[in-house]
């Protein structure tokens, strides 16, 4: 068996984490956030692309309630904007001549109800994920088990255990820190 056996499935069950961590992070929490807005498809240059900070434009939040799109380019602002009200994201755009202002408004109580139970299925979606890897690193370690004796069997399954664990820590604590930012007002 590989000695990086056990590092190798880690970087997988982190790879799942950092595919939940952006996930969630679409999840509006009633503050302006980057995130909000980067993965917007926008139709410019006769293509399209996404918004994502250093493509089209820079992102940044001015206050908490307030996100502002400088384009990088003039000539898309209008794109930009019209791409922001197709995405149906529930944000109202509106622009100067220069910048996009992004007014996030204040969630009701039914919103941040729909939001956190959106959240907890992308949380299931990443313990599936972690699981998966899980899952794939015990049948290798059980096609393997010939040629690593019971104590080394017994040993890896322990450490694919514990990693488990750990990443399912993670994503719970994730979730409850979430959950917190999308209950306060």
């Amino acid at each position: 068996m590989d000695p990086n056996f056990i590092p190798t499935v880690k970087e997988q069950m982190r790879k799942a984490l950092e595919v939940l961590l952006a996930d969630i992070s679409t999840i509006r929490t009633g503050r302006a956030a980057p995130a909000l807005v980067e993965n917007i498809v926008v139709s410019a240059y006769q293509g399209s692309t996404r918004l994502k900070v250093m493509e089209l434009a820079m992102v940044s939040a001015s206050d908490p309630q307030t996100l502002v799109i400088t384009p990088f380019d003039a000539s898309v602002l209008e794109e930009i904007r019209k791409g922001i009200m197709e995405a149906q994201a529930g944000l109202n755009p509106s622009t100067d001549g220069q910048v996009i202002r992004v007014s996030i408004p204040p969630l009701s109580e039914e919103r941040r109800q729909e939001l956190i139970h959106a959240m907890k299925q992308k949380l299931e979606n990443g313990r599936i994920m972690v699981r998966q890897v899980r899952h794939e690193a015990m049948e290798n370690i059980r096609k393997n088990s010939k040629d690593l004796g019971e104590d080394e069997v017994r040993r890896l399954e322990k450490d694919v255990q514990a990693s488990t664990d750990d990443f399912i820590s993670q994503i719970d604590t994730l979730g409850k820190k979430k959950e917190e930012e999308l209950l306060a007002i």
